[in-house]
């Protein structure tokens, strides 16, 4: 149930309402961490080398299952990373 609050709706029919009552099941995306995964969506099969500024948004993506990290050290988003940022940043393809 990825991206649906107790309501069992997801962002969009949130929206709009008095929300002070809705709890997400999912841990909150930093800004940061939202931006360097849509910069791995723009990346696509190249990935992102490690050792950028947004290596501590990386890692932390990582651990979430958002994104994985290749032999070649590269990181690129996972199918779990592609369905947040549908659900938190917008469209994927």
């Amino acid at each position: 149930m990825v991206g649906q609050n107790v309501r069992g709706e997801g962002l969009a029919g949130a929206w709009g309402r008095d929300r002070r009552e809705t709890m997400w099941e999912e841990p909150y995306l930093e800004t940061c961490c939202r931006s360097t995964l849509h910069r791995l969506l723009l990346c696509g099969d190249a990935g992102r080398p490690t050792g950028l500024r947004d290596q501590p948004c990386l890692e932390r993506l990582e651990r979430m299952g958002f994104v994985r990290l290749r032999e070649d050290g590269r990181f690129v988003i996972t199918d779990a990373g592609m369905t947040r940022h549908r659900l938190e940043i917008g469209p994927t393809g």
